[in-house]
């Protein structure tokens, strides 16, 4: 009998692959643009360049536009604040570390939403829901997330009462992303409590960790903005990531202005203002 011609492979086998190839080349995409991201992160620590930051007013009742007025006036206060705590740590350098810029405020129903639980598929739902969430402000706010360093979106509420106080938020540590709920009006105490806040989560989506423990009470020493000072307290600021001002070894205050918050070392290292 003469040589018989090979079968030809099933099509089925031969759409396998072909959906593997595909597979792969998409998985091969998606780990390149994430190690891109990766190295950009990392590139903002470098502080050889200003950083561009939008701060994205998210109304979730009927704020009025002065608060907004007043919160956009007060930024430069804010990116001057920051710019010489860089300067107090890294003396004779030129950068100004911040442009902080408030996009257009736009209305939603509800808050960004919070994970229903800490299981792996609440996460990733929580996740999905979130990007949802922002891509919709965005879409409205006309934000292009590709030409800044980070976002704070900032939902904003009335007063419900008359003593200040000073709302966490929520951001990714070494991210992109900074979410912060908060009551604002036009005062300028309840401003820059706003923008204390802000600043706290810039500088966790920088690598900044918190510095108090659960029930809020600031740590020491890497919650200090001078933690060599002698006599340690009263301490003249309230560190960022501390939130509050230490009077004394038992006593702490909100921070009233921006004139009273500062970076201490600790901070300063996590984000490379220091080495």
């Amino acid at each position: 009998m003469g040589d018989q011609a090979p079968k030809p492979k099933p099509k089925s086998r031969r759409f396998f692959y072909i959906r593997v190839s595909v597979l792969l080349g998409i998985l091969v995409v998606v780990l390149l643009v994430a190690l891109r991201d990766v190295r950009s992160r990392r590139a903002r620590n470098d502080w050889d360049h200003m950083l561009y930051v939008a701060v994205a007013p998210v109304r979730l009742e009927n704020v009025d536009e002065a608060s907004v007025a007043a919160l956009r006036a007060r930024l430069p206060a804010l990116e001057d604040r920051l710019a010489a705590e860089l300067a107090r740590h890294h003396p004779g350098t030129s950068i100004r570390p911040f442009k902080l810029e408030l996009t257009t405020a736009v209305t939603a129903a509800s808050p960004p939403p919070l994970p229903a639980a800490d299981g792996v598929v609440d996460l990733v739902q929580h996740s999905m829901a979130l990007s949802a969430y922002l891509k919709d402000i965005d879409t409205r706010a006309g934000i292009e997330p590709s030409l800044y360093d980070s976002r704070i979106y900032v939902a904003m509420r009335k007063p419900r009462k008359a003593e200040r106080t000073l709302v966490e938020g929520r951001s990714e540590q070494g991210g992109r992303v900074g979410l912060v709920e908060l009551e604002l009006d036009a005062e300028a105490e309840a401003v820059d409590l706003a923008l204390i806040v802000i600043a706290h989560e810039l500088l966790h989506t920088l690598g900044a960790s918190d510095k108090y423990d659960p029930s809020g009470r600031t740590l020491v020493p890497q919650g200090l903005a001078e933690p060599d000072r002698v006599p340690l307290f009263p301490q003249p600021f309230a560190e960022i990531m501390g939130r509050n001002r230490m009077v004394s070894a038992t006593q702490e205050r909100v921070p009233s202005s921006l004139a009273e918050i500062a970076v201490g070392p600790t901070t300063a290292r996590e984000i490379g203002w220091l080495r």
